[in-house]
């Protein structure tokens, strides 16, 4: 195991977590998103109270921007930016997402959803790229090992952080 992990080029360890961070922002936000929106406002508990359709229609917006804003993440980074650039970007805007929700206003609900948003629309569309050229050296199989190791491990973690 320490030698298949020696073999790695030491860029990939900072994408894991990159983009493990990444699918802990937007999947953990996705399993509580519509919990906290609809749950009432209550002495012990502080969700939204908002209606159930309203509530829903924020998650199937934010959900859809998600996957919306990796079109021009692509084209950043294609243009102006570069890759390492945009994915640097892209996680600077994903740590302060989940920091802006901690704050109990409804302005920070929607400009961390907003940071979510944008943060993983550098991410997306770039990182692995990004981590097909780190691995071109490498043999097919190593990238695929890789590649459904880190969703898996990164699934796990995401799923956990959410209960």
């Amino acid at each position: 195991m320490l030698k298949m992990l020696s073999e790695h080029p030491k860029g990939l360890y900072i994408l894991f977590f990159t983009e493990m961070w990444e699918r802990f922002s937007y999947y953990g936000m996705r399993a509580i998103l519509t919990l906290y929106m609809i749950t009432s406002v209550a002495n012990d508990n502080s969700g939204l109270g908002w209606e159930d359709a309203f509530a829903l229609s924020i998650y199937g917006w934010y959900t859809m921007a998600v996957y919306v804003m990796s079109i021009p993440g692509g084209i950043i980074a294609d243009r102006w930016l570069g890759q390492k650039k945009t994915v640097l970007w892209g996680g600077i805007l994903l740590v302060f997402g989940p920091s802006v929700l901690a704050i109990d206003a409804v302005w920070a609900f929607a400009a961390g959803l907003t940071l979510i948003v944008l943060g993983v629309g550098g991410l997306k569309p770039n990182v692995m790229h990004i981590e097909l050229a780190l691995l071109s050296d490498f043999s097919n199989s190593l990238f695929i090992t890789y590649f459904g190791k880190t969703i898996c491990i990164q699934g796990l973690l995401s799923l956990i952080s959410s209960i």
